[in-house]
């Protein structure tokens, strides 16, 4: 049963990037719908992201608007309650949080 599970997610995802590469664009909505919430942990999330931007696919929000890797764990890091980028090798952005 799980293989089936692991089938399914893998064509999917196949089938995300085939969109993505052809148009060279795919949608939050597009992502969303085809791997919803909870059919991924937050680091497969990531590693789609990081592999679709490696690949030339740019994602867009719901405006249109081109969505950056550094905004996607932006909102993956407020999405887990920590407010703050994890590991993102940046120490000047914290030092500017002390100093506000």
């Amino acid at each position: 049963m799980s293989s089936l599970k692991i089938g399914r997610e893998h064509k999917t995802r196949k089938a995300l990037f085939t969109r993505g590469i052809r148009r060279g664009f795919l949608t939050l909505e597009e992502i969303d719908e085809a791997l919803p919430n909870g059919s991924m942990s937050d680091a497969e999330r990531w590693l789609l992201f990081y592999s679709l931007h490696a690949s030339r696919v740019e994602i867009l929000d719901g405006r249109g608007r081109r969505i950056s890797l550094d905004e996607i764990r932006s909102t993956r890091d407020e999405l887990q309650g920590t407010g703050e980028p994890q590991g993102t090798g940046e120490p000047q952005d914290d030092a500017q949080h002390e100093q506000h």
